[in-house]
């Protein structure tokens, strides 16, 4: 089942992001190129997903959720290009393709990082991609800077760097992959129901602990995968995280315990899901996704 909402979903989500890079003048030409080839050249699109499943969880229709999908889309993709640079992980490889400094060149790709944070912003206040009233995109924006910036992804990709060479304990390395990786999964969820025009309070905190639990899970299987799988497989170079010697769950754990651990994160997530019908079923399905896939 996940299959199909998954290819019906990617469908959704990329045709909407294809209307974004459209250079407004010749001189733009080749940092819109840039940017789309960062967008469009492959990917899960995990977090699009998700915002989609939450808005039709509270009885929303999906394209209600295309501005949402698409901005956590582009927050995600700007923060792998920035990523990718030498002066980070300086990685090669990204969705088995040459990473955006390399097809491109380190300061254009800088840029196009650049481009697609503004433009994320752009897309959630984008009257083609959303009908949301001006108060719930208010909230939406906010909740978006707040999930992007320091208090989320820059200050755990900030603290992941400032970690390398360290033993972290469980407690910090939890705190540092809720923020690296786990904000941006708990947005995509939240926007995904504010963009339904239904989310009440109760309904909110039961998501926000169920994004929580996958947010964390997805690191986790994140950390066994750079174990277990290749780079064929992965996409992006296996082993990576060991080589730059980075705390991860297996290091600290051990590799069967992580499995466990990212299981009773899946479980937690499902538990979370008990005040949902039968309209849920996709976030449930992409709680086993997430401990289940293999890239």
């Amino acid at each position: 089942m996940i299959e199909a909402y998954s290819a019906t979903s990617q469908g959704r989500v990329n045709a909407a992001l294809d209307t974004l890079f459209t250079a407004p003048s010749p001189e733009l030409a080749r940092l819109y190129e840039a940017m789309r080839y960062s967008v469009m050249n492959g990917g899960k699109r995990v977090r699009p997903l998700l915002a989609y499943a939450a808005c039709e969880a509270l009885g929303g229709k999906p394209e209600q959720a295309n501005g949402a999908a698409c901005a956590v889309e582009l927050i995600h993709a700007y923060s792998l290009v920035h990523d990718d640079l030498p002066a980070m992980d300086d990685d090669d490889l990204r969705r088995g393709q040459p990473t955006t400094h390399k097809k491109f060149d380190e300061a254009c790709a800088i840029l196009a990082g650049d481009g697609l944070q503004s433009l994320a912003f752009s897309a959630l206040l984008d009257p083609r991609l959303s009908d949301a009233h001006a108060e719930i995109r208010l909230h939406m924006v906010s909740a978006l800077a707040k999930a992007a910036g320091p208090a989320g992804m820059v200050g755990g990709q900030a603290i992941d760097l400032g970690s390398v060479g360290l033993k972290l304990d469980q407690k910090a390395l939890e705190y540092m992959h809720r923020h690296k990786t786990g904000a941006l999964i708990e947005v995509s969820v939240k926007l995904g129901a504010l963009a339904s025009g239904r989310a009440e309070k109760d309904e909110l905190k039961s998501l926000q602990t169920y994004a929580q639990a996958i947010g964390l899970a997805f690191q986790v299987q994140d950390d066994i995968l750079d174990v277990e799988s290749d780079t064929e497989t992965l996409g992006k170079r296996q082993g990576a995280d060991i080589a730059r010697d980075k705390p991860t769950y297996p290091a600290l754990l051990g590799l069967d315990a992580a499995k466990a651990y990212a299981l009773e994160l899946r479980d937690q997530a499902l538990h979370a899901l008990r005040p949902f019908d039968a309209a849920a079923e996709p976030l449930r399905d992409l709680a086993r996704y997430i401990v289940d896939r293999r890239n």
